[in-house]
C-alpha cells in the first residue's frame, strides 16, 4: 500500500529520466515525456488484492456503524411518515394509496390493517424508484422502523464501497481509496441518512455510482485508444479512430444508474448534463493527444452522440420503466387524479379504457406525461408562500448552516429514563441531520483548490469535482426561498470527499519527495482523517437519539441556527 499519490493526472506525469532523446522528448526539468501511446495506457492501480482488502474493511466498518441499533428510535421520523407508507402501498397494491388520518402510531405499534387505506390513488410528488427499494425492505422484515429503514442502511453501506473504489481509480493509490472511504464512512449527514427511510440516500447512491462508471469508462476507452493507434500515429485531418470505440459497457451502465438516480429525484437530471458534457470533454482530450485538430468539435460528432444514446437515451428508458407500476394502474389514476387542485383535466380520452397492449401503452404514457405535468406544476408553484422550521439557504449548506431536526424527546426529568442531571435541569434525546463539520469546512477551501488545480494545473480530476459541485448544488439556489432542506447537499458530499481526499494526496507529496517532506506530508494527512474522525464521535449521541444532559447536548449545538 502507498502512502503517495500523484500530484498531477496519473495519465500525463512524466517518467523518471531516462536514456538521452532528441527534441521535445525531455521536459524542462529533464524528465522523459512518455509517447501519447503510453499515456492512454495509463498507469495501473496499486496491488489489486489490497485494493479490496481495503474497501472490505472500510465498507466493514461502515456497515457496522449505520446497521447498529438501526430500528431506533421505533416511530416515524421526519418524511418518513410519507415514503414507509408509499412504499408499503406500492407493494401491495402496485400504485400509492391515500391512509386514512391518524394511523402512524398502530403501525409503529404493529397493527396496521386494510382498513387503514383508501382506495384512491395518492399524488405522489416523487417518483418511485427509492420507494420501491424502501418497500423491499418492509417485505423482507416487516411494515416497521426496522424494515423501512434497511435499504437505505444497505444503500448507505454500499455507498462507502463505491466511494473507496472510485478514489482509489482516479488517485491510483489503496491508501488514498481508504482515506476517501472512512471520510464518507464518518460523515454525519451520510450516516443519519443511510438509517432513515429519505430518498436522498437513494440519489446519491446511484449518482455516485454512474460518476465511478463515467471514470471507468475514461480508463476504457484511453485503453482501448491506446490499442487502435500505433507508434507514430497521425490522423491528419481526420477524427481518429471510432468504429473500435463504439461498444462502451461502462457507459451503458451510467446510464442505467442516471435512470435509477432520476428515478428517485428529478434533482439527478442536472448533474447527467453536466457530467455528459464532461464525457465529450474527455473524449476531446483523448483524440487531441493521437493529433486529431479541432478535437473538440470531432470528438461531439464522432463520440458525444453515441454518448448521448448511451447516457440520456438509456437513463430514459429505464425513468420510464420505472413507473411500470403506475402505468399498470394508469386508470385507476385517471379517474381519481385528472381534475383537481394539482393540475388541469388531462383530457376526454381519459374516460375510454383503452384495449390491447399498444393502445393501453399509449394511453398510459400520454397519462403519465400530465401526471409529471401536474406533479410539475405542484413542485414549480404548490409550495410558494410554504414555510418550514428547518428549511434553509442553500448558499449555506456546504457550511452546514441550518441542520434538520429529524427526532426529538425533550424535557426528560432527572431520575428517569437513566437521566443524572441536576434537579433543576432535564436531560433530551436528538436525532440530527448534520454533517461532520470537520469535513465540510475543510472540505470549502479543497473545493477551492480544486477550481484552481483544473483550470491552473489541468488536473480533469479536479474538474470531475468542480462539475460534480456545481451540478449538484447551484441548482438549488434559485429556491432558496422555499421550503429545502441541507440534507438534500448529501448528493454533492461525494465530490468534497473527493476534493478533500486528493489534496490529502497532494499534502503526502509525491515519491519523488524527500523523506522529511514526506513524513510532515503523512503527519499532516493523517490528522485530517483523525479529525474527523473525532469530530464524528462527539457529534455521535445527536446523529443516534443518545440521552444529554442539556449542558452536554448545548455543548454540541455550537450555533444558535442549530437548534
Amino acid at each position: 500500500m502507498t502512502a503517495t499519490a500523484p500530484t498531477a493526472d496519473p495519465d500525463t506525469t512524466p517518467s523518471p529520466p531516462g536514456p538521452a532523446t532528441v527534441g521535445l522528448s525531455r521536459t524542462a526539468d529533464g524528465r522523459e515525456v512518455p509517447t501519447a501511446r503510453t499515456r492512454l495506457a495509463g498507469r495501473a492501480p496499486d496491488d489489486r488484492l489490497v485494493g479490496w482488502l481495503v474497501t472490505a474493511g472500510v465498507t466493514l466498518l461502515a456497515g457496522v456503524l449505520r446497521f447498529w441499533n438501526l430500528g431506533y428510535p421505533k416511530q416515524f421520523l421526519f418524511d418518513e411518515t410519507y415514503y414507509a407508507k408509499d412504499a408499503f402501498s406500492l407493494w401491495k397494491f402496485g400504485y400509492a394509496r391515500d391512509w386514512v388520518d391518524k394511523v402512524n402510531d398502530a403501525i409503529v405499534d404493529g397493527r396496521y390493517n386494510p382498513s387503514m387505506q383508501k382506495d384512491t390513488p395518492s399524488m405522489v410528488v416523487h417518483p418511485e424508484v427509492g420507494k420501491w427499494l424502501i418497500g423491499a425492505g418492509e417485505k423482507l422484515l416487516g411494515f416497521d422502523s426496522l424494515g423501512w429503514r434497511l435499504a437505505s442502511a444497505v444503500v448507505g453501506t454500499l455507498m462507502v464501497l463505491v466511494m473507496v473504489r472510485l478514489a482509489r481509480r482516479i488517485t491510483r493509490s489503496n491508501l488514498l481509496g481508504g482515506v476517501a472511504g472512512l471520510l464518507l464512512c464518518f460523515d454525519g449527514l451520510q450516516f443519519v441518512l443511510s438509517r432513515l427511510a429519505l430518498l436522498d440516500i437513494f440519489v446519491a447512491f446511484f449518482l455516485l455510482s454512474a460518476v465511478s462508471c463515467l471514470v471507468a469508462d475514461r480508463d476504457w476507452g484511453r485503453a482501448r485508444m491506446a490499442t487502435l493507434v500505433e507508434p507514430g500515429y497521425a490522423p491528419g485531418d481526420g477524427f481518429g479512430p471510432v468504429r473500435g470505440l463504439r461498444w462502451r459497457p461502462w457507459r451503458l451502465a451510467a446510464g442505467v444508474l442516471f435512470g435509477l438516480a432520476i428515478g428517485s429525484k428529478w434533482s439527478a437530471l442536472v448533474p447527467l448534463a453536466g457530467l455528459g458534457l464532461l464525457v465529450v470533454v474527455w473524449d476531446a482530450g483523448v483524440r487531441r493527444s493521437i493529433g486529431v485538430r479541432w478535437a473538440f468539435v470531432k470528438a461531439a460528432v464522432a463520440d458525444g452522440l453515441l454518448a448521448f444514446g448511451y447516457l440520456v437515451g438509456v437513463a430514459l428508458v429505464v425513468y420510464v420503466a420505472t413507473w411500470t407500476g403506475w402505468l399498470l394502474h394508469a386508470h385507476t389514476y385517471e379517474v381519481h387524479l385528472s381534475d383537481n387542485n394539482y393540475g388541469p383535466y388531462w383530457g376526454s380520452y381519459t374516460k375510454v379504457q383503452a384495449h390491447g397492449f399498444v393502445d393501453g401503452l399509449v394511453q398510459g404514457l400520454r397519462s403519465l406525461y400530465h401526471y409529471h405535468r401536474d406533479v410539475w406544476s405542484f413542485h414549480s408553484h404548490g409550495l410558494d408562500g410554504v414555510t418550514h422550521v428547518y428549511a434553509s439557504n442553500p448558499g449555506g449548506w456546504l457550511i452546514l448552516n441550518r441542520p434538520v431536526g429529524v427526532a426529538a424527546d425533550l424535557g426528560i426529568k432527572p431520575g428517569t429514563q437513566g437521566c443524572n442531571a441536576p434537579a433543576d435541569s432535564t436531560c433530551l434525546r436528538q436525532v440530527l441531520l448534520l454533517g461532520t463539520p470537520a469535513l465540510w469546512w475543510m472540505g470549502v477551501p479543497a473545493l477551492l483548490y480544486s477550481a484552481y488545480s483544473w483550470i491552473a494545473r489541468r488536473d480533469w480530476r479536479f474538474g470531475l469535482v468542480v462539475v460534480g459541485v456545481l451540478t449538484t448544488w447551484l441548482p438549488f439556489l434559485p429556491y432558496a426561498g422555499r421550503p429545502i432542506f441541507s440534507f438534500y447537499a448529501v448528493v454533492t458530499l461525494p465530490f468534497t470527499v473527493l476534493a478533500l481526499t486528493l489534496v490529502v494526496g497532494r499534502v503526502l507529496g509525491s515519491e519523488l519527495a524527500s523523506r522529511r517532506r514526506r513524513t510532515v506530508g503523512a503527519v499532516l494527512a493523517g490528522a485530517i482523517v483523525v479529525l474527523v474522525m473525532a469530530n464524528f464521535a462527539w457529534f455521535w449521541p445527536i446523529y443516534t437519539d443518545q440521552l444529554l444532559t442539556t449542558p452536554q447536548w448545548l455543548d454540541r449545538i455550537w450555533f444558535r441556527r442549530w437548534i
